[in-house]
């Protein structure tokens, strides 16, 4: 097991704040809370963010979300009616962001998420997805240590 290499708000509390920031604007931006916290899994089961795969989990099953549709994330395509169609649209536009490097974000995936979000709502999803990829990054980065880990000692 690999130890977090530093304490990243310790360095940076005005950094972090400002992230918090970000965080609370998306927390209040009218988009349910239990579909922000299913992107921000589905990001960072992409990024492979162990801290914050373990902390979105949690916070999902604290919402009731069932094991079921938290297992099947990675996989939601194939989670039926497990993921109603904002989540799908969700879903797909949060991976479609933070793949981008790997391939731009084409007119069909744009329209496709514009036809389930009015631009108000794509706007805040896409601040949550930028979000949750800096969130990965630091974390990864520095390596943060997930409270299951934690946990088990």
């Amino acid at each position: 097991m690999s130890h977090q290499r530093l304490d990243y708000v310790s360095a940076s509390p005005d950094g972090m704040k400002a992230l918090g920031g970000v965080h609370a604007h998306v927390a209040q931006s009218g988009l349910p809370s239990t579909l922000i916290d299913l992107v921000y899994l589905r990001v960072s089961q992409i990024n492979g963010c162990a801290y914050c795969i373990d902390m979105h989990s949690r916070d999902l099953l604290k919402a009731g979300v069932s094991v079921e549709k938290l297992v099947l994330t990675p996989v939601w395509r194939e989670g039926g009616a497990l993921f109603d169609t904002r989540e799908r649209a969700a879903l797909t536009w949060a991976e479609t962001l933070t793949r981008v490097a790997d391939a731009s974000v084409s007119d069909d995936a744009y329209h496709a998420a514009i036809a389930v979000f009015n631009a108000h709502e794509l706007t805040n999803l896409s601040i949550a997805i930028g979000l949750m990829n800096a969130y990965n990054r630091i974390a990864i980065g520095f390596r943060a240590t997930p409270d299951a880990v934690k946990a088990a000692g």
